[in-house]
């Protein structure tokens, strides 16, 4: 070891502290923020995503107002336009603009197909009316009102998507048909939501014999086609109950059946954060488990349970569509989109009338949207991508 001590320098400068590289506005507002506000960034640029919660969101706003949106009443009939094909809106007649218009539908009856076929009469212009009163309905069952978006003209007629056997406007079921099918899977969500975070966080937080049993429950009922058990306890609803309770008893038996996902994905996770220094933290400042598990280990995986839950909620609708089209579901006179495309299940009627097809269409469009909507969430979320 050498005698002379390793000299240390010490510059006799002043100190200048703006000399210092600061970070830009940007670049702190990017180290400040929090997870949720970079979720919503990374979510910004997932245009696709973005587009499909636009109209998920424009969809959900309008079983608020599914009385006003709708053309007609739900239970409207034109007896003199059944199976009417849709109408087509024109914006010019005879070379002029008189803005959006229909015209006049006649029918006669071919007697040797005995089919009405309809078809335009162009000496009989039906200008629309917006913003105007129309058919009565009840707003939500409680309060009488006749106000519409949009209105036939005074005597005219206004069947967009056609009608149906009975003469009812399908445009108009379709409208108020979304208000059953779109809540259907919000219910059956909260309901698979509290089994798989309550199951699903009791076997990750303390395993053991509750793991064991709440593992083979999943197993089990897993083990089951998931379409033959719906038809099965959907068979199973008293045919008494009244159509609300209808309704309750399939949102939750969406519910029941498809936690089991859900919860083994919480399992997992639970298992592997509770051992993380802030939990273990957590315990031995004598927090509870309730706390524990509410306040620490769910919020850090809160927002794949939100990407979760928009990948979840089209398989509900799905799964509502598919009891209702086979007779085992919601019945009139309920209206849902399912209950809708029983009148397609005849294979001469739909060759016959296309239309009937037309309220698969929101189905396809909401799944499409969801999904979408969640790949996005899915992206936004992962804690491991940058950018």
């Amino acid at each position: 070891m050498s005698d002379h001590a390793t000299e240390h320098y010490v510059s006799t400068a002043p100190f200048d502290p703006y000399s210092i590289e600061r970070l830009t506005p940007e670049q702190e507002r990017y180290y400040l923020a929090s997870q949720w506000r970079m979720m919503w960034w990374r979510l910004k640029r997932h245009r696709l995503a973005v587009v499909s919660g636009l109209v998920l969101l424009a969809m959900y706003l309008s079983i608020i107002v599914s009385e006003i949106v709708a053309p007609y009443d739900l239970h409207t009939r034109h007896t003199d336009f059944i199976y009417a094909p849709p109408q087509n809106v024109y914006f010019f007649h005879d070379g002029s603009f008189v803005g959006p218009s229909v015209y006049a539908l006649k029918y006669r009856l071919n007697m040797e197909t005995l089919k009405r076929e309809y078809s335009e009469n162009h000496d009989a212009l039906q200008p629309l009316r917006f913003f105007c009163l129309g058919d009565d309905y009840q707003f939500w069952g409680l309060w009488e009102g006749s106000f519409h978006l949009v209105c036939p003209a005074e005597g005219g007629t206004l069947f967009l998507l056609g009608t149906d056997r009975l003469g009812r406007d399908i445009l108009s079921r379709i409208v108020y048909g979304a208000r059953i099918s779109l809540t259907v899977g919000l219910v059956g969500i909260t309901i698979s939501f509290l089994l798989g975070i309550t199951l699903g966080g009791l076997a990750g937080y303390y395993g053991g014999w509750i793991d064991n049993i709440v593992q083979r429950l999943i197993e089990i009922i897993r083990s089951f086609p998931e379409l033959p058990l719906w038809m099965a306890l959907s068979a199973a609803l008293p045919v008494t109950w009244s159509p609300i309770g209808v309704f309750i008893g399939i949102s939750v038996i969406l519910g029941l059946i498809d936690w089991t996902g859900l919860g083994r994905a919480v399992r997992s996770k639970l298992l592997a954060l509770r051992e993380e220094d802030f939990a273990v933290a957590a315990v031995l400042m004598g927090a509870k488990p309730s706390r524990v598990i509410a306040r620490h280990l769910l919020p850090n995986f809160m927002s794949h349970l939100i990407a979760s839950a928009t990948l979840s909620i089209p398989s509900m609708i799905l799964g509502e569509t598919a009891l209702s089209f086979l007779g085992l579901g919601l019945r009139p006179p309920i209206t849902s989109w399912g209950v809708l495309l029983t009148e397609a299940q005849n294979i001469n009627v739909v060759a016959l009338y296309p239309w009937l097809m037309l309220p698969v269409v929101p189905v396809i469009i909401v799944v499409l949207a969801f999904n979408f909507l969640g790949d996005g969430l899915r992206d936004a979320a992962d804690p491991y991508k940058t950018g």
